[in-house]
């Protein structure tokens, strides 16, 4: 199959509004799951997924934390400018991105930005009774330096770089998000953010402040589940991937080649390689970001093949190279995924590493041969929609039955909604 000419309208179904869950249920653990084994398919309640995975199983999650990463200013003539913050531009680093005080810049997607033609927006807000003011000012073309505009077009060029300051160093950009930022909840739930998505928008298990939206299959998971995870024997293990909002890009193009996929920022601590050998490179994966985490793991090991010298920047993965590697025959002969880890292993121990920092704009879709991933817990996707062409490409092109059956059995669907545990 050649994997570029995909037709996006092929990966059509008819998804009326009602189907679509605005909120979620109140207890997370008691949304449907849908069983899909060996092309059989049948339903049940979230709680009991445990009992579908084989003891001794590797489980891995994403524990990436949303951000309150939507900010409004209005101007003086009235006008209200959002200020959609996507990804840190300096510093780089996430963690260091919200300890800083003062000053930061971020890449940004602005809302009503014919509106913002120059000069500085300004919003006041209070914290512990202390009132401080929030500066926002737009860099455009000639005002960056090539190393920020490199950065921009790196991330797909619809961002702007805004740089941000405060009148006090005794806040951190991370409390200022926490009190004048918004949760930025999926735009297809036509609603506003409401108190309670801080909570029900967040995983459990989620640590790492980064994500612009939720990895939301993890959204079903209680401490309950997790505990009874644990009573079965499933090993469980986290990986970092912060979620960009291009995870609702609509793909556009009449054929998959003309999507560009967004840039995802990946951290993968040594424990998780060592986990991934230990259990023959199989893995039980919790939603498409820890998917498209693990499988761009193999590429990354490939690249380390023959570039043992590579820095992390280097191992970035690119949208396109599973396929045109593989077809091209660039990739070495009998590369499997016990060498591929191996080799990030080796990697971490000669740079005297704890974790790997990198990132990834791999493609998954029909055509893609999976190297790790072996079992999939997922939500319902959007029609037309990548990552419903990763299911696709999971499923050898059987995700139409379980759309159906879902459709046909009341399941809630996209972010809110139910979830299907896939096994191949």
């Amino acid at each position: 199959m050649d994997t570029k000419h995909i037709k996006i309208s092929d990966y059509n179904y008819d998804l009326p509004d009602e189907r679509i869950a605005k909120f979620p249920l109140v207890q997370r653990d008691h949304s449907k799951l849908l069983l899909y084994k060996h092309g059989e398919i049948s339903d049940d309640i979230f709680y009991n997924l445990p009992k579908y995975l084989p003891e001794g199983a590797l489980m891995v999650f994403n524990n990436t934390r949303v951000i309150q990463a939507r900010l409004h200013f209005r101007k003086e003539t009235g006008a209200l400018i959002e200020v959609f913050l996507m990804e840190p531009a300096q510093p780089t680093d996430y963690e260091l991105m919200f300890q800083t005080a003062g000053h930061c810049s971020w890449l940004c997607m602005i809302g009503n930005l014919k509106k913002w033609k120059e000069g500085s927006l300004v919003r006041e807000f209070e914290i512990k009774g202390h009132k401080f003011s929030l500066k926002a000012t737009l860099r455009r073309g000639d005002e960056l330096s090539d190393e920020q505009k490199k950065l921009t077009a790196h991330s797909g060029g619809t961002n702007y770089w805004v740089d941000f300051d405060w009148d006090t160093d005794k806040v951190s950009f991370a409390e200022i998000l926490e009190t004048v930022g918004e949760l930025p909840i999926p735009p297809y739930l036509n609603r506003e953010t409401q108190e309670s998505d801080k909570t029900t928008y967040q995983t459990v298990y989620s640590k790492i402040k980064g994500s612009v939206a939720a990895p939301t299959a993890g959204l079903h998971f209680t401490d309950d589940v997790l505990s009874a995870l644990d009573k079965h024997g499933v090993i469980r293990d986290e990986v970092t991937l912060h979620v960009g909002a291009g995870t609702f890009k609509p793909v556009k193009s009449e054929e998959i080649e003309g999507h560009e996929m967004h840039t995802e920022y990946v951290v993968v601590h040594r424990h998780t390689f060592e986990r991934l050998l230990a259990n023959n490179c199989s893995a039980i994966a919790v939603g498409t970001t820890s998917v498209r985490t693990l499988e761009s793991l193999y590429y990354m090991g490939v690249y380390l093949e023959t570039h043992p010298d590579a820095n992390e920047e280097d191992l970035h993965v690119n949208q396109w190279d599973p396929y045109d590697n593989e077809r091209d025959g660039k990739i070495a002969e009998g590369i499997t995924a016990m060498k591929a880890i191996q080799n990030i292993l080796d990697y971490l121990d000669r740079n005297n590493l704890e974790a790997l920092h990198s990132s990834t704009q791999i493609i998954i879709a029909p055509g893609y041969e999976y190297k790790i991933v072996k079992m999939l817990v997922t939500n319902f996707h959007q029609p037309q929609s990548t990552l419903l062409l990763l299911v696709s490409a999971f499923l050898k092109g059987d995700w139409k039955k379980v759309y159906d059956y879902a459709l046909a059995h009341d399941f809630r669907f996209l972010s809110y909604g139910d979830s299907n545990l896939l096994i191949p």
